[in-house]
C-alpha cells in the first residue's frame, strides 16, 4: 500500500521539537478546562479512563530509566502489560492536577521511544490526546503539518505490523486534507480520525463514511 504525496512536509529537526511542546500544551490546556468528572470518562484506550491515559502520556518524563527496566522485567517483557499495570497504580496515587501538571511542566522534555525518535515521539503524543478527545468530543483541530507527519509514522511498514490493523482491500481517504491510503473500498474521514483507524481504535458512530466504516466505530 502507498501513501499519496504529502504537502506541506512533514516535521523535521527544530519545527518537529517545537510541534511536541506545542501539542503538549495543548493537551494540558485542553485537559484543564475538563469538569472533573471528565477524568473519569472512558478513553478510546480499553479499559482506560482519561486519567490512565494522562498517566501514560507522562509515563516517560516521570520514570528513569532503570526504574523503567525494573517495570519490565516485572512484567516479563510485555510492555503492555506494565504500560497498564503502571497506569493504574499512578491513577491510584496522583491527582488530576498533579498528572496535568506532569504534562504541562515537562512540555520540552526530549523524550524518544525505543527506535521512534522524536517523531515517535509526537506519534505517542498525539494518538493519546485523541484518545481522550475524541470521546470527550472536543474540537481539536491539530496543524496539517503536525497531522501529516504522524500518518507518516503510523502507515510505516513496522507500525502497521505492530498495530495489526486489517486495512486489506480497504482504502482511507482524509476529507480534510489531501491524502489517502491503501486501495479499495473508501473509508473517509478526518485525516486525524483516520490516524486512530490505523492505530486500532474504534472512533464514535458519525465520524467516518462509507458503506464498511462501522468495521471501525463502535
Amino acid at each position: 500500500m502507498t501513501a499519496t504525496a504529502m504537502h506541506p512536509t512533514a516535521l523535521e529537526g527544530p519545527a518537529l521539537t517545537a510541534a511536541i511542546a506545542d501539542d503538549r500544551r495543548q493537551m494540558a490546556d485542553l485537559l484543564a478546562a475538563l469538569a472533573p468528572e471528565s477524568w473519569d470518562a472512558q478513553s478510546l484506550c480499553a479499559g482506560w479512563r482519561v486519567r490512565e491515559v494522562v498517566a501514560h502520556i507522562t509515563m516517560p518524563f516521570r520514570l528513569s530509566t532503570p526504574q523503567f527496566i525494573a517495570e519490565m522485567l516485572k512484567a516479563a517483557g510485555n510492555f503492555d502489560r506494565m504500560a497498564d499495570r503502571r497506569a493504574k497504580r499512578d491513577t491510584a496515587v496522583m491527582s488530576s492536577d498533579q498528572l496535568l501538571a506532569a504534562l504541562r511542566d515537562n512540555a520540552t522534555y526530549q523524550w524518544k521511544p525505543p527506535g521512534g525518535g522524536l517523531l515517535g515521539a509526537l506519534t505517542h503524543d498525539v494518538i493519546h490526546g485523541l484518545d481522550f478527545a475524541v470521546p470527550l468530543n472536543i474540537d481539536w483541530d491539530l496543524p496539517e503539518d503536525r497531522i501529516r507527519s504522524v500518518l507518516r509514522a503510523v502507515t510505516a511498514s513496522r507500525s502497521m505490523k505492530h498495530f495489526g490493523v486489517d486495512l486489506q482491500g480497504i482504502q482511507l481517504k482524509a476529507d480534510d486534507i489531501d491524502w489517502s491510503y491503501g486501495s479499495g473500498i473508501p473509508v473517509i474521514g478526518r485525516a486525524q480520525d483516520l490516524i486512530l483507524v490505523i492505530c486500532g481504535r474504534k472512533l464514535p458512530t458519525g465520524r467516518l463514511q462509507g458503506e464498511v466504516s462501522e468495521r471501525f466505530t463502535r
